[in-house]
């Protein structure tokens, strides 16, 4: 047997979601789990528990593997820069992950690119924080460089005062101050990349984010200019090429209709994301085939939509027995299709999502009442009144 084996640092959702895809190309997937009962520790049957912080973990890991890849960025550089030198296929390469982990580095690369940026400044301290507000204008932005996700790390400051009570967020370091854009919804645009250079896009989605967490999307975004569609997605293409990201990338994005290039870029992913959770169901490829593909140089697939789908998020609710809802949830719209993480249930958490795909002459708005109305029943056991 000549089929590959992919090791993936990091067992939550993300990796889980690969599993099948590799069951089906014949693959053997390898988790690093961060402990036994996290998502993906149930889908393969290998997956030890380590610590993805300690380099003699990663290296015992990345043994024996023909490619190492990421369900998400938070792995050391430096430890990836000595695998690497150690022989080991790591994708994408510490040099693309960057531009993930610290949105400083990433706003000075698009800078670079001359590719659309908000106003924003490296900020050491209160005084130089205040001297951004004043120059852009309240309100802004202030993000920790390194380890935010989900609207953690990001406080919204409308004055001078705000910018005081901040004190405290400088003692790791300098942060990103963002003028805070005036725009009309968030979209997603979604690349994937080969290491000898191939690369696809998706189509450019609109995502419906509720306290700082993605809830929906609607694939492709409904009413996009389409020069704005075309231009986001060349967008992402020309960022995944110059950076060398290898794998699925996600830049999301807010429209903004009427100014400059109509959108600006907001942040960057370089792992499949929840953005792309749609084309599981609704593209020929979804994302978590098309980055085994991407991570193994293989030819990637047909990153077409099947139709306009809706892709909703069920967070950790009043229902701790999310099986006890399946029957009434699959009846209740038999098109809707279910993912579950396999996660215990906690207020806010993410624990699954469901897609569904239009039929002929379905609407959007039909379509999001089915798929709030069985994430409803999943998460809280009772019916949806929306």
């Amino acid at each position: 047997m000549s089929f590959p084996k992919i090791g993936v640092i990091g067992g939550g959702q993300l990796a889980r979601m690969m599993a099948p895809e590799a069951l089906n190309l014949g693959f053997e997937l390898h988790i690093l789990a961060e402990g036994p009962d996290v998502s993906a520790a149930r889908s393969v049957p290998d997956a030890p528990v380590g610590d993805y912080k300690d380099l003699e973990t990663l290296r015992a890991f990345a043994k024996d593997k023909d490619v190492v890849t990421f369900d998400h960025e938070h792995v050391p550089n430096e430890f990836l820069t000595t695998l690497i030198n150690e022989g080991v296929n790591i994708q994408p390469r510490p040099a693309a992950l960057i531009h993930a982990q610290d949105k400083l580095v990433m706003r000075q690369a698009i800078e670079r690119l001359g590719l659309p940026n908000p106003a924003w400044a490296k900020v050491e301290n209160v005084e130089e924080l205040i001297s951004f507000g004043e120059a852009t204008g309240w309100p802004i932005v202030l993000k920790t460089p390194r380890g935010g996700y989900d609207g953690k790390g990001v406080r919204m400051l409308d004055n001078v005062q705000d910018a005081k009570d901040s004190a405290d967020w400088f003692a790791n370091g300098p942060l990103l101050a963002e003028d805070k854009v005036d725009f009309s919804r968030e979209l997603s645009a979604l690349v994937a990349r080969t290491p000898s250079g191939e690369a696809k896009a998706w189509p450019v989605v609109h995502t419906i984010q509720v306290d700082g967490v993605c809830d929906e999307v609607i694939a492709p975004a409904q009413d996009l200019d389409p020069a704005i569609a075309r231009s986001a997605a060349e967008a992402a293409l020309r960022i995944a090429e110059e950076f060398g990201v290898t794998g699925v990338m996600a830049a999301e994005l807010f429209e903004t209709p009427g100014h400059g290039a109509g959108f600006v870029i907001n942040e960057l992913a370089m792992r499949p994301h929840n953005t792309g959770h749609w084309s599981m169901n609704g593209s020929v490829t979804s994302q978590f085939e098309q980055h085994l593909r991407a991570v193994l140089d293989l030819p990637l697939g047909e990153t077409r939509e099947l139709g306009v789908t809706v892709m909703k998020n069920y967070l950790g609710g009043a229902n701790q027995d999310l099986f006890s809802a399946f029957s009434a949830a699959l009846a209740a719209a038999p098109e809707v299709k279910v993912h579950a993480y396999g996660k215990s249930v906690r207020p806010g958490r993410k624990i699954g999502h469901v897609n569904v795909v239009a039929n002929a002459g379905q609407t959007v708005d039909e379509l999001r009442v089915q798929a709030n109305k069985v994430a409803a029943l999943i998460r809280d056991g009772v019916d949806s009144k929306n």
